[in-house]
C-alpha cells in the first residue's frame, strides 16, 4: 500500500477498502469484489459505478439477472441490487441519483484523444453537467506523460499492461488490480516502458461536461420556423 499526498494505492479487498466522506467535496466509498462472496448495494441515496477486472460476475437489479464478463462496467442507483462473482471495482458516490447502465468489455483503444500521446474513452457520461463519471485511460507504450493535477479525486483501478506513477513523494509501480486515489489537486504523471502499454478505469466525481436544460441533442435538434427551440425561450419547459 502507498499513501502520499498525491496518490494513494490499495491491494484488492471484499467491501469496503477506504472511506473518503469526511470533509470531502465529493463523498465518495471505494470497495473491492472477490473471492465469489456478494456484494450487496445498501444505501438508497447513493450511486454505484463498477468495473470487472478479472472472472465471470453476475448481478441481481430489480428482478433481473445480468451476466457481466472482465472488462465490462455498469451503474447501479439506489440499494436494489446486489453482485457475486469475479473480481473488480466498485465507487459509491453519496448524494447522488443516476442512470442505471452497463457495457462493455473495454476496448483496446480510446476513443478520444487526451494528452502526450494517450487516449481515453467516456464509459459512463455524466447525466447532466457536473455529473460523476467512469473513464477509461490508454497508455502507448513509451509514454512519458507532463506532470499535472486534477480538480478532484480519481479513484480507479490498473486494468492491464504496467506502468508507474511518479509524484513529488515517490515513484509507485502500477500493477493490474491495484486500487488507487489520485488526491484533488495532488501532482503527478504517468510512465510507460518501451515495450509494454498500460490501461486504467479511473472514476471522476464530478465534470464540467455534460448536457444541459437548454443544451442537448433533442432540444438543439429541434427546429420551429429555421430556429433552434434551444434560441426559443417561450417554448422551452420550465
Amino acid at each position: 500500500m502507498t499513501n502520499n499526498s498525491s496518490y494513494s494505492s490499495y491491494k484488492l479487498i471484499h467491501n469496503l477498502v477506504c472511506s473518503n466522506e469526511d470533509g470531502n467535496e465529493f463523498p465518495t466509498n471505494l470497495y473491492g469484489f472477490k473471492d465469489n462472496k456478494e456484494f450487496s448495494f445498501q444505501n438508497d441515496n447513493s450511486t454505484y459505478y463498477g468495473f470487472v477486472y478479472k472472472g465471470d460476475a453476475t448481478l441481481y437489479y430489480q428482478n433481473m439477472e445480468i451476466p457481466l464478463k472482465e472488462g465490462m462496467h455498469f451503474c447501479i442507483p439506489g440499494s436494489n441490487a446486489s453482485l457475486i462473482g469475479g473480481e473488480g471495482i466498485i465507487i459509491e458516490k453519496t448524494n447522488y441519483h443516476g442512470l442505471f447502465s452497463m457495457g462493455g468489455p473495454i476496448e483496446k483503444k480510446g476513443r478520444l484523444k487526451y494528452i502526450d500521446g494517450c487516449t481515453d474513452s467516456l464509459l459512463i457520461p455524466p447525466v447532466k453537467k457536473g455529473d460523476p463519471c467512469l473513464n477509461a485511460l490508454f497508455f502507448p507504450k513509451g509514454i512519458d506523460q507532463t506532470s499535472h493535477t486534477h480538480p478532484s479525486d480519481r479513484i480507479g483501478l490498473v486494468y492491464s499492461g504496467s506502468g508507474k506513477c511518479i509524484t513529488t513523494d515517490e515513484t509507485i509501480d502500477l500493477v493490474p488490480g491495484d486500487l488507487f486515489i489520485i488526491h484533488q489537486e495532488g501532482i503527478h504523471s504517468f510512465r510507460t516502458n518501451s515495450d509494454e502499454e498500460l490501461i486504467v478505469v479511473a472514476f471522476h466525481p464530478d465534470s464540467d461536461f455534460g448536457p444541459e436544460d437548454e443544451d442537448h441533442p433533442m432540444i438543439n435538434r429541434t427546429i420551429v420556423d429555421g430556429k433552434s427551440a434551444k434560441s426559443i425561450k417561450a417554448i422551452q419547459t420550465q
